[in-house]
């Protein structure tokens, strides 16, 4: 079996309409992917329930291997939206190896990636982390992963696509778009702030295109190593 952990639904709901036989247990869905035996599980964004909640993944069902995957922002110009990334730092090296050469046609960037506990959305932020850790992208949630999956002797391939960068950045405040200590968007403080700032309307409708573009990429990325794996 494959384990797969994405931080939110809207991160997978390409990849779920692939599954067959599915099966829900709780927060886990279960099933098939060209005969492939596949575990999916949504940690949430940030590392506070990743723990929890791959350990109820690991109570119920030992995967094979372990895939970090959703969306990371880019911290420097080098990386454009869509692009598909492996993390050489949280990836077992094998499986790297392998994914890199699956891969090969979706040309996927061996980079550094770096866990934040807080969303980056500012240049300076940005800046800061690709200065201080040497890092190419951040996300909120593969440090935890890792942690996890290495106590548990489980190897772990981190794929992750870009999904903002300096250049295609977020359309708001990362505080009015995701409130992450309720994990969820409060669509009437987000309604306001454009009531506010109408001229954010057409970033926002942007941005959406952004992430379904990164989405499809990271989707047919998932499913070429499925295949594979």
């Amino acid at each position: 079996m494959i384990g797969i952990t994405f931080a939110l639904p809207t991160e997978s709901s390409d990849l779920r309409r692939h599954l067959r036989e599915v099966r829900r247990d709780g927060g886990l869905f279960f099933g098939k992917i060209d005969n492939r035996d596949v575990a999916l599980l949504h940690t949430g964004v940030g590392a506070k329930d990743c723990n929890a909640r791959i350990e109820t993944l690991f109570h119920k069902a030992r995967p094979r291997l372990m895939i970090s995957s959703g969306f990371a922002g880019a911290v420097g110009e080098d990386l454009n939206v869509g692009d598909l990334l492996l993390a050489e730092n949280f990836s077992d090296r094998e499986l790297r190896a392998n994914a890199e050469r699956i891969l090969r046609d979706h040309n996927p960037r061996v980079v550094k990636l770096f866990t934040s506990t807080s969303i980056v959305d500012s240049d300076a932020e940005r800046s800061e982390i690709a200065r201080a850790s040497g890092a190419a992208s951040v996300d909120m949630e593969t440090g935890a992963i890792a942690g996890v999956c290495g106590a548990h002797g489980i190897p772990l391939l981190s794929l992750r696509a870009i999904s903002d960068s300096p250049r295609d950045p977020f359309p708001a405040p990362a505080s009015i778009l995701f409130n992450v200590e309720r994990q969820a968007t409060n669509y009437g403080r987000l309604a306001a702030y454009l009531l506010r700032y109408p001229a954010s309307i057409p970033r926002l409708l942007r941005f959406s295109k952004q992430i379904g573009r990164a989405r499809e990429k990271l989707t047919d990325g998932i499913l070429a190593l499925i295949r594979e794996f």
